[in-house]
């Protein structure tokens, strides 16, 4: 009878486990279609040898005083990030290429060398080839710049020039948060990407926004503009964690050779950005970059694209050639921001 009533016991409980994870992996696809839903896709899917790259391409406007230019956003985006950003204040003055990183936004995720800033950098270069840019002036963010530095060593003969903002380049102390182990890995990371990423990622979302932002201001509009939700999406939520968690093997293999980049650089960062430490990756870049310029903002946290557009276009402008004051334009950010978190 006790044997009986423990195989009973034994499995009702194995039951619920199951209609559990059917209810989260259900939960988590119908969460996912809302993610999507809740802005079109504005790209293009194109092909790049094995797999398509989502990417919106501005062609170059009749009335354009700057070089081609594109951008490439940092972990846990889209091209929405960088597009938002800049799209509007650049209108007419140039032609723009705004992509999804292979496995991000909209981009397939294409082979296993796409885990890696190198991977990825290839497939951008592709990606330009396709679009008819031959050189392009490249602005990267946080992520991106690891990819961006990449791209600068091996296919410089498409780099016209590089803007940092606020970048990942380097090894750095401390690790990773506990949740890109979990989510690389082989069994459980798929399970962990599909039962708990999206309910209980949309409800730390905005928080974890702001730290971002910090201690700057969140625009009222960024989280709808950017559909940041898409991040949390099973296989983007996976890509994701896997690109963060290769990163710093990564970059402490390839960070020497940095020194080999010659193509004219800035680095936009702040000296109050707690997601991505400047000391330890702007510093050393520019160390690396013979020539580079490298601007520290007060009191600026880690979206120089959103909290210093302004100054981030005037060093488009100056790596284009045009005669900019990047001090004058520094110092009317910090005025602006100087009250920000207090």
């Amino acid at each position: 009878m006790v044997l009986r009533l423990l195989a009973r016991l034994m499995l009702l409980l194995s039951s619920l486990a199951l209609l559990v994870i059917a209810t989260g992996y259900g939960y988590s696809a119908y969460q996912s279609g809302l993610f999507e839903g809740r802005r079109k896709n504005e790209g293009e899917l194109i092909d790049v040898g094995g797999f398509r790259m989502n990417s919106v391409h501005v062609p170059r406007p009749a009335t354009a005083d700057l070089p081609p230019i594109v951008f490439i956003h940092g972990a846990s985006g889209s091209l929405l990030d960088p597009l938002h950003a800049f799209l509007e204040p650049l209108s007419g003055r140039a032609e723009m290429l705004f992509l999804d990183r292979p496995g991000l936004g909209y981009s397939e995720r294409g082979g296993p060398e796409n885990a890696f800033p190198d991977g990825q950098a290839r497939a951008i270069a592709t990606l330009m080839e396709k679009r008819g840019i031959g050189k392009a002036i490249i602005v990267s963010h946080s992520f991106g710049g690891a990819i961006a530095a990449s791209f600068a060593l091996y296919h410089p003969e498409k780099v016209e020039a590089m803007l940092f903002l606020a970048p990942a380049t380097h090894p750095w102390p401390g690790g990773l948060d506990w949740y890109y182990g979990i989510t690389r890995m082989p069994f459980v990371g798929w399970w962990f990407s599909r039962l708990i990423a999206a309910p209980v990622g949309s409800l730390l979302l905005e928080k974890g926004v702001g730290s971002v932002f910090a201690p700057n201001e969140v625009p009222a509009d960024y989280i709808e503009e950017t559909n940041t939700f898409l991040a949390l999406r099973p296989a983007a939520f996976r890509n994701n964690a896997t690109d963060v968690a290769n990163l710093f093997d990564y970059v402490t293999r390839v960070a020497p050779r940095y020194r080999e980049i010659e193509a004219p650089t800035i680095i936009l960062t702040g000296d109050r950005d707690g997601v991505v430490y400047a000391h330890i990756h702007s510093k050393q870049l520019h160390e690396a970059i013979a020539g580079s310029r490298l601007i520290t903002v007060h009191n600026l946290g880690h979206k120089p694209d959103y909290v210093a557009t302004d100054l981030a276009v005037a060093a488009i402008e100056t790596l284009a050639g045009k005669p900019r004051d990047l001090d004058a334009a520094t110092r009317a950010v910090e005025a602006r921001i100087a009250g920000d978190g207090q």
